[in-house]
């Protein structure tokens, strides 16, 4: 943890009680600064309160008093779902007061080497193998931490300069992180994701533009080159840019020719080799070895991790097979581009679960994908009937289920051996799980009901 004072004898607002904010207060304790946290809830566990309050910190809970913003507080650290709109944080920015993300006070307090990753999807994937990949070759400490559900700061605070760090970082969390520098940083892909929160794209690519907004050309940009317009992004940074490229647009970096994947002209494996299933995961993958050879990682460290990982909970998750059908865990396709991208990944016949939250719209996008992949459609939730809908514009059986749950054992009649049964819902889980990691256990724990085994 690198030794800083800026915060001794400032006032520092803390907004939000989650795992970053909770971290982020008792953190700026230990820098010295007078702390106050408020959360607009009410929490249900007072352990938290007492917690905070036993480090001397005030807290204020219940709501987002405005008479906050007239007690003088130098600087904001802000939960980053907390829109820009809300009250009290706009009266902050219209007095001028600084307003960061926990992941800003994690990188300034961080002296190690910093490995960043955003990106509309494959985020979690592409972070996890990076970890995976340096840990391989690594003498000292190589951790993960940010949007991944580990606090930035909390694991910052116990590594050494020597340690590397490999982050997730979400376009809420870069927004407020002006200074952030990583050495190697990594974008995904950009797609418009989150224009309730930004509002424009424009201001969505700025926000995610924040990863190598402070680079120089010793730095590393790593950034997907199968878009004219990503290429047109990458013009933006004055890092060195790697691309990577699944459609073969660029030798510069990692790159798949002929099934085969290279770094800059050597071979390293072939995607056919890469245990994740799906397109977006051979990107994922790209992107890791691009990171990973940057950091001098060599390819059989590189060939073990992805001839061995299974893939992210909820995200394309293997869970098992059972008489010759298998399962899988997508419940973080929350959008239907993420269920587009998943069903790409299968040659076998797919019984699809899908479902959930009415956002508003329908699925005849979906359509060519169910005439190509799936065999059968169990519906659930909110906007059942509208999914029901693409399915029979594609001509696949569809028949209607409460919930993930209870559409296992419905998909299990449906299917043969050789099929796959795949939730991946296309939609928010919140009309009936507060979260889809639930959404994803609950149909983990449903197939493990009906086979009488253990996920793998």
């Amino acid at each position: 943890m690198k030794k800083i004072d800026e915060y001794q004898g400032k006032k520092v607002l803390v907004m939000g009680f989650g795992i970053s904010g909770i971290n982020a207060a008792h953190l700026l304790v230990k820098l010295g600064a007078n702390v106050t946290a408020n959360d607009k809830a009410t929490p249900k566990n007072n352990d938290i309160v007492e917690d905070l309050e036993a480090d001397g910190i005030k807290v204020i809970t219940g709501n987002n008093p405005i008479s906050l913003a007239n007690e003088g507080f130098d600087v904001v650290v802000k939960n980053p779902g907390i829109p820009y709109d809300n009250p009290l944080v706009a009266a902050f920015v219209k007095q001028g007061t600084p307003i960061i993300t926990e992941a800003e006070l994690g990188w300034q307090i961080f002296d190690g080497h910093l490995v960043s990753v955003t990106g509309s999807n494959g985020k979690t994937t592409t972070t996890t193998l990076t970890q995976l990949m340096i840990a391989e070759n690594a003498k000292h400490q190589v951790k993960y931490a940010g949007n991944i559900g580990i606090s930035f700061s909390k694991i910052a605070e116990d590594l050494e300069p020597d340690d590397t760090l490999v982050t997730e970082l979400s376009s809420f969390q870069l927004l407020g992180a002006p200074t952030i520098r990583p050495h190697i940083a990594i974008i995904t892909n950009i797609f418009s994701n989150h224009l309730d929160y930004h509002k424009t794209r424009e201001n969505y690519i700025n926000a995610k533009l924040n990863i190598t907004r402070n680079q120089t050309k010793d730095d590393f940009l790593v950034i997907n080159w199968d878009r004219d317009e990503w290429q047109k992004i990458a013009q933006r940074s004055q890092a060195t840019i790697v691309p990577f490229s699944r459609l073969n647009k660029s030798h510069e970096g990692a790159y798949v020719e002929d099934g085969m994947i290279y770094w800059r002209g050597q071979e390293v494996m072939s995607t056919k080799d890469i245990r994740l299933i799906g397109p977006q995961n051979v990107e994922n993958a790209l992107a890791a070895i691009a990171a990973a050879k940057l950091s001098g990682v060599t390819n059989d460290a590189i060939k073990k991790v992805l001839t061995t990982f299974s893939g992210v909970r909820h995200r394309l998750q293997y869970v098992m097979e059972y008489q010759e059908r298998l399962f899988y865990n997508d419940s973080k396709s929350t959008d239907i581009e993420a269920t587009e991208v998943a069903l790409q990944g299968f040659d076998r016949p797919v019984i699809l679960l899908a479902g959930g939250l009415d956002r508003g719209y329908t699925f005849e996008r979906l359509v060519p994908y169910f005439k190509k992949h799936v065999k059968a459609m169990i519906v659930f939730g909110e906007c059942k009937d509208k999914m029901r809908d693409a399915g029979n514009q594609a001509g696949v059986p569809v028949i209607e289920s409460e919930n993930a749950i209870t559409a296992v054992p419905e998909a299990w009649k449906l299917s043969e051996p050789g099929d796959v049964i795949l939730l991946s819902p296309a939609n928010a889980s919140w009309d009936q799980f507060p979260s889809f990691e639930v959404r994803g256990d609950k149909f983990i724990e449903a197939v493990e009901d009906l086979t009488g085994k253990k996920e793998q």
